[in-house]
């Protein structure tokens, strides 16, 4: 190897690496193409197989592949590969929103732990505590039976009853760079907390999050499925889950209508921990360097 190509190697980006170590890493890169056709047939399968989900279009139950339909229709006689397009967008969605709002919450509650330390420390994590040792879907089926089924308090209510592991992650990092040289020396040059906090400590405690970020979107889509078999959804809107549990009462007779989407999350939920896996092994500096 030539000096100039010594050198090139050496001055890459930390980005470069971790991107060229998550190309390599094949299980993941299979997660993410998988992930993209997923979501590309969510937003793109109704321009493709036009049809309204909830237009009853044949007898109910009719199995896969009978009359025309490729994976039959559902109880009312509304056909699967409509409601399973449609279900994509709102599954993914409530996914990625609810992943978010765990995000905010977490970093906010964890930066503030990590960064200021003492009884501001004390407080939030005593509150982090109080969150993490109440029984997650019991605490977000009370959420969402006080204050409606609607979409926006399914997200809320799974924001709500997951964010203390990446508060306890962003915390966690925060407390191990907070003493780093670099930060001291910002801190000697008078910049303010505030700065330090978002510009100098977060960017840096960033990998971890968007890892633990990544999973979230999947484990969000599984607590969906779980209140919607439940019951506790909006039956005006169209989500895998949805699909499961308006159909349970008939999953001896025409056990399809739950196991194909069934088979949508766990292969959504799969590829997003490929996804992850992938993240946290390219974002890892003490990966990156094996």
């Amino acid at each position: 190897m030539s000096e100039q190509q010594e050198f090139l190697e050496k001055a890459r980006s930390p980005f470069s690496e971790a991107f060229e170590m998550f190309r390599k890493n094949h299980a993941a890169m299979a997660g993410l193409v998988v992930l993209l056709l997923i979501v590309l047939g969510g937003f793109l399968g109704p321009y493709l197989y036009v049809g309204d989900p909830f237009e009853m279009v044949w007898a109910p139950t009719t199995p896969p592949g009978e009359e025309g339909y490729f994976l039959g229709t559902d109880y009312l006689g509304r056909d699967m590969v409509s409601m399973l397009i449609y279900g994509a967008r709102v599954s993914i969605a409530i996914g990625l929103s609810a992943a978010l709002l765990t995000v905010f919450i977490g970093i906010t509650v964890g930066a503030l732990a990590g960064f200021y330390k003492g009884w501001v420390e004390e407080v939030l994590m005593r509150i982090t505590e109080f969150f993490q040792v109440l029984p997650t879907l019991l605490f977000s089926m009370v959420i969402v039976a006080l204050f409606g089924a609607s979409l926006p308090m399914i997200t809320l209510a799974i924001g709500l009853v997951s964010w203390p592991a990446v508060a306890r992650i962003t915390r966690s990092e925060f407390l191990r760079i907070r003493e780093l040289e670099y930060v001291t020396a910002a801190r000697a040059c008078g910049v303010t907390n505030s700065k330090l906090i978002f510009t100098v400590i977060l960017p840096n405690a960033l990998p971890p999050i968007i890892v633990q970020a990544a999973l979230m979107v999947g484990s969000a889509i599984l607590f969906e499925a779980g209140l919607s078999f439940l019951g506790l959804t909006d039956p005006n809107i169209i989500s895998w889950g949805q699909i499961i549990g308006s159909n349970r009462p008939y999953i001896l007779d025409a056990s399809y209508t739950v196991t194909i989407p069934g088979v949508a999350i766990f292969v959504t939920v799969l590829a997003i921990s490929l996804v992850g896996d992938g993240l946290n092994d390219a974002l890892n500096p003490k990966l990156r360097q094996r």
